[in-house]
């Protein structure tokens, strides 16, 4: 094989993955959006959403900030050389971190060190598989780490919330997947897509989940009870309102692909990955004598493009939202300008549009664990705090700029948001998904606001970033580093306000009652 070649085809195979999301799913966002109710919440979400993935087709760039761990499946002719394709793959992922085309994700479990090429122990995932074809069938799947920590794991019999008991049989399986839709909520960025591994052990059901998500979103099982199964999901999760963004709606879903195992008598595992609406998924059948790329897999049908129009349709949903919300104004939504006041907080609730320019800073997990025990390296009253592990680069002068800077999963800061508020003035809290009760008392006692970005829309939201004006605690990495950033109309949704309201509580409670009518029995 010419290497060389093969590491150009991996290069690509990474930036196409990172930045253009493949047609299968094209069509099925475009369906969500077409269905889903003009003038709400979600309808305004899905048109920022596919405005983004026009942007991100356009400027070649990450679609969402967090590319994930990348994860190869590799299908080899018996007596490809493994040892030098993982090298050429390797070297690949380093220079696609080194371009911007994906974040550097690979930390050192131990010391928290990020190794700033994705290069690590266990990082990237690559496994190979011989076949007897006369082809390599190499696919990517970058999976963030918003929707990796909603995959969940049932061991049957046993006891759901909503559903009762669910046994050792398809219907058990089927409160399962049922289940795993309703606690993923908006934390995932839906609406998603879950691959289901049943059988197994621990380990090998998770391996057989995330299999599933390498299968086209078009595919019809051939196995009668699991496609059954999959087209049932998919009619009745829709039916828990969970929306996009966990906002409320018509799609929650977007796909469903199940597989099954052997597994011991002694154990019965259902195993859930969930994937968010920015499903980045490619493959490609590579020439074993030139490590050439002579086809692309999962663009079959028709494709969807999303054109220059999702702009300004985008801008008219949020106009249309802030109307049907009934916020001050019906022509537009409510702008903040950092530093912003108590008073100013105290007039917002939940469903206001607002739009936000001047400073924010951006800060994650490690910068919340180090506020609880440090001052601030900068002044934090009356600011904003942006849940968001950018991609940056930087020119040849020196400058850094934002290529990808959309919100993370906010519940993780749980159990230091509140009391950082507090202790440093810090009026609103930009994420996605929504944060808990510690949270929103302190929300209401000091007067401050949680903000929910849309998730995965990380070039809607780079675009709104003028400058960079600094950055600190760099020693913690580009992911988690504390950047100052200059915005302009940067747009969220008031989901928890100082007035002890919660639309994530209110879709929650909602999506439960609904989830109690799915407990009957329906296959036998």
């Amino acid at each position: 094989m010419n290497i060389e070649k093969f590491h150009e085809s991996m290069y690509k195979l990474i930036v196409e993955t990172s930045t253009k999301l493949p047609k299968d799913v094209r069509r099925a966002i475009k369906r969500a959006k077409e269905q889903e109710n003009a003038g709400t919440r979600s309808a305004m979400s899905l048109a920022t959403i596919t405005n983004n993935i026009k942007m991100a087709d356009d400027n070649v760039s990450p679609i969402c900030q967090d590319t994930g761990l990348p994860t190869f499946k590799i299908k080899v002719p018996v007596g490809a050389n493994q040892i030098e394709m993982k090298k050429a793959i390797y070297e690949a992922i380093a220079l696609a971190t080194k371009d911007g085309k994906l974040r550097p994700n690979s930390v050192d479990s131990l010391t928290g060190e990020n190794s700033g090429d994705n290069l690590g122990g266990g990082t990237p995932v690559i496994k190979f598989e011989q076949w007897e074809k006369d082809y390599i069938d190499a696919r990517l799947i970058l999976k963030g780490g918003g929707c990796e920590n909603k995959n969940i794991q049932y061991s049957l019999p046993c006891e759901l919330e909503g559903l009762g008991r669910a046994g050792r049989d398809l219907d058990g399986i089927r409160k399962c997947i049922m289940h795993s839709v309703y606690q993923a909520q908006g934390q995932g960025c839906s609406a998603g897509f879950i691959g289901v591994g049943i059988g197994g052990d621990r380990s090998s059901g998770y391996d057989l989940a995330k299999e599933q998500l390498f299968r086209s979103n078009d595919d019809v099982n051939p196995n009668e009870d699991l496609r059954k199964l999959e087209e049932y999901v998919i009619a009745n999760a829709n039916k828990l309102g969970i929306g996009t963004m966990g906002f409320g709606g018509e799609t929650t879903l977007l796909g469903c692909k199940v597989g099954v195992m052997n597994r011991i008598p002694a154990s019965f595992f259902v195993s859930i990955a969930y994937n968010c609406w920015a499903f980045r998924r490619l493959g490609v059948n590579v020439n074993p004598a030139t490590g050439e790329i002579q086809d692309w897999f999962y663009q079959e049908g028709e494709n969807v493009d999303f054109a220059e129009q999702e702009k300004k349709q985008a801008e008219a949903e949020i106009a249309a939202s802030v109307e049907a919300t009934d916020a001050p104004s019906s022509q537009e939504a409510i702008t903040l300008t950092a530093p912003i006041t108590e008073e100013q907080i105290r007039h917002l609730k939940v469903g206001d549009v607002v739009k936000i320019s001047g400073r924010m800073y951006t800060g994650r997990d490690a910068i919340h664990k180090y506020l609880m025990d440090n001052d601030a390296p900068v002044d934090l009253d009356g600011h904003v705090i942006y849940h968001c592990g950018p991609v940056m680069l930087k020119d040849e002068d020196g400058n850094w700029h934002v290529k990808a800077a959309g919100p993370t999963t906010s519940i993780r800061e749980e159990p230091y948001q509140g009391d950082i508020m507090k202790k440093f003035g810090i009026r609103a809290v930009i994420g996605k998904g929504g944060m808990g009760a510690k949270t929103l008392a302190a929300l209401k006692e000091h007067g401050g606001v949680y903000l929910n970005a849309i998730g995965g829309a990380a070039q809607y939201y780079a675009e709104c970033v003028k400058s960079v004006d600094g950055v600190d605690l760099m020693n913690f990495g580009i992911p988690e580093a504390m950047w100052h950033l200059q915005v302009e109309g940067f747009t969220a949704v008031v989901t928890m306000d100082s007035h002890g309201n919660s639309l994530h509580d209110d879709v929650e409670k909602s999506s439960l009652e609904k989830l109690a009518q799915f407990k009957e029995p329906v296959f036998k």
